[in-house]
Formats: C-alpha cells, sequence, structure tokens
C-alpha cells in the first residue's frame, strides 16, 4: 500500500488550529506542527490545547510534532498547508533553508502577499518556481470556530491536477467537512481575497446602522464586483455563485465569527483603524487586502464602488457616514 503523504500545519492561529482538528480526525495519522513561539508550544504539549486559539478543541499531542523551526516542519513532509496571516508568510519563509522541490504547497490563507501584491499561489509559481499541479488552494465557507464545533462545513480544493486535489480531500474529509474540487486556483483565491475586503464594507454598514435590507443590496453587488474582477483579470469557466465564491462572502459578511466584519463595526462605529486592530487582537486580512487590490486594479480600471469605499474610509481617511452615503448611490 501506497504510503500516505505527511503533512504540515505552518502556523499557530485560529485557522491552523482548525485546520489541525481536521487533519487528525483520523486516528491514525500525525502530523508536523510549524508553530513561531516555542511558549505556545510548551503550554500546548502541556494541556493538549492551543492556548490562544480554538483553546476547547483537545488534541493527542503524541501524534503531533511540533517546532518552532519551519526547515524542521518542512524537511519532514510533503505537504505543507500554509495558515498564518499573508502579511507575516514572507518573513516565514525568509527562515526557509531546505528545498520545495517535490512538496505540495497548500495555501489556506485568504490574503494577498503584500509589496508583491500576489496571491499566495503565485508567489509560489514566480519565487519559489513550484509547478502548477503541486499548488493548491482551500476555499470556504468553512469558519474555524465552526469547525472546533464540529458543525458541518464544506471545503473547496483548488488544483489543476485533479489527483492531487482528489489525494489532499481524502486526507481533509470526515464526518463534519466536505469536500469538493475545482480547478480555479486564480479565482478562488482572489475571491478569498476580496470577500474579506467585502465584509469590512458589511461591518462597516452594520456599525452605522445600516438595515438587512441595505445589506442584502450591499453583498448582491460585492458578488458583481468580484465577478467584474475575476473575468477581467483571468477569465474562466467559474459559476460565482457556487460554495467557495458565493457561499464564503454570504459567511464571511453575515456570521458573528467574521473577524473582518467585526473589524468594519468598529469603523462604522467610530473607531480609528489603529484602535480596531489594538482592539481585535487578530489580524484582519481584509485590511490589507483592501490596498492589495486597490493598487492591482489600477491596471484593469474594473468598477468595484465597494472596494473603493472601503479603501477611502482606511487609508484615505474619509469619514465613514459620508462615504458609505456615497456608496448608497452607486447601488442597486
Amino acid at each position: 500500500m501506497k504510503k500516505e503523504p505527511k503533512i504540515a500545519i505552518i502556523g499557530g492561529g485560529s485557522w491552523a488550529t482548525a485546520l489541525a482538528k481536521i487533519c487528525t480526525v483520523n486516528p491514525a495519522r500525525s502530523i508536523n506542527w510549524y508553530i513561531r513561539k516555542d511558549e505556545q508550544i510548551e503550554a500546548f504539549k502541556q494541556t493538549g490545547h492551543n492556548p490562544f486559539y480554538l483553546s476547547s478543541v483537545q488534541f493527542d499531542v503524541s501524534r503531533i510534532s511540533f517546532s518552532s523551526d519551519i526547515n524542521e516542519s518542512v524537511k519532514n513532509s510533503d505537504i505543507l498547508i500554509l495558515a498564518t496571516p499573508s502579511p507575516f508568510l514572507k518573513g516565514h519563509l525568509e527562515k526557509l533553508k531546505c528545498s520545495l522541490d517535490g512538496k505540495y504547497i497548500v495555501s489556506a490563507i485568504k490574503g494577498i502577499v503584500p509589496d508583491e501584491n500576489l496571491i499566495v499561489s503565485e508567489y509560489f509559481r514566480q519565487i519559489y518556481h513550484q509547478p502548477n499541479e503541486n499548488l493548491m488552494v482551500l476555499a470556504g465557507p468553512c469558519h474555524a470556530e465552526e469547525v472546533a464545533m464540529e458543525r458541518l462545513s464544506y471545503l473547496t480544493v483548488g488544483c489543476q491536477s485533479r489527483e492531487n486535489a482528489r489525494m489532499l480531500g481524502n486526507m481533509m474529509a470526515c464526518n463534519f467537512v466536505k469536500v469538493s474540487f475545482n480547478e480555479d486556483v486564480f479565482g478562488l483565491e482572489y475571491a478569498s481575497v476580496l470577500k474579506n475586503v467585502y465584509s469590512i464594507a458589511a461591518g462597516i454598514c452594520h456599525g452605522l446602522k445600516y438595515g438587512d435590507n441595505f445589506q442584502a443590496v450591499l453583498i448582491s453587488n460585492a458578488i458583481q464586483e468580484v465577478n467584474r474582477f475575476l473575468n477581467t483579470v483571468k477569465s474562466a469557466q467559474r459559476n460565482i455563485n457556487e460554495s467557495a465564491y458565493l457561499g464564503d462572502l454570504l459567511v464571511t459578511a453575515y456570521s458573528k465569527y467574521s473577524r473582518n466584519r467585526t473589524f468594519g463595526t468598529m469603523i462604522g462605529k467610530g473607531y480609528s483603524v489603529k484602535t480596531a486592530q489594538l482592539e481585535m487582537e487578530m489580524i484582519a486580512e481584509g485590511y490589507y487586502a483592501a490596498k492589495c487590490i486597490k493598487e492591482i486594479n489600477r491596471q484593469y480600471l474594473v468598477s468595484m464602488p465597494i472596494l473603493d469605499a472601503v479603501y477611502n474610509i482606511l487609508y484615505e481617511r474619509i469619514s465613514p457616514p459620508i462615504e458609505i452615503k456615497v456608496l448608497t448611490e452607486n447601488l442597486r
């Protein structure tokens, strides 16, 4: 029997913890897990749970090889599931000395690599020269908190190799996670980035006390923006109404677990960006994505009034009530 590939989780946050839970549902499987902080690892080993994120999830730590050295985790693994915030990815990879050749790179990151303005799969393609068939992306809708509670969730594995996608999907499918497959790596990844921006918009409007009627119009316009952007930048045979696109947008825009919606709500209530970030103590990927997509769109000039409104509020310091009032005139 062919030996099952070894998985490494890269990252120590809530999404990384949820993915580790999924990957260890099989009692015969062990994983490698890179967590940057030694004190977090030690507390994890002593208590059997992540001390900072999803602490209700108990792990059999005898089946986990923890390391604060990314090289150790990467060297001893075949599949690397990246689940760090996008602004920190380059910092982790700068420590990497061992080769990535022959390894499967799976992006569970819902963000863009800053400075380069590249989605994660494109970053590994351009900077690390990894082949398309070894690059995968995990798309939702799937909140870490509901995975922790084993509520039924759906993942989409995106990869240009259906064989490789099925290999990973079969390892992640379990009684509370259903997996589907999609070859639109580009679209899935950009949709995952954009939905965070629109979730900030939904939060801002919630903070300004706009109601459900307006939120419905906002999100229906948001999915049209996503579709326009994807079709302009890289047209493909995709159904924007599938759960990996529309469903992921809906859950991130409406859920109480959405950190981007929470961040936006605070902005709508009058918090400054810095104050909101400090109070949340977690990364809202949409903050960084708004700037990256705005810069990317200067090349394509896609009509994206919601994105522009979020950017103006977060980076140009335009008053949220004023900017959203202008936006309401551009929605239908």
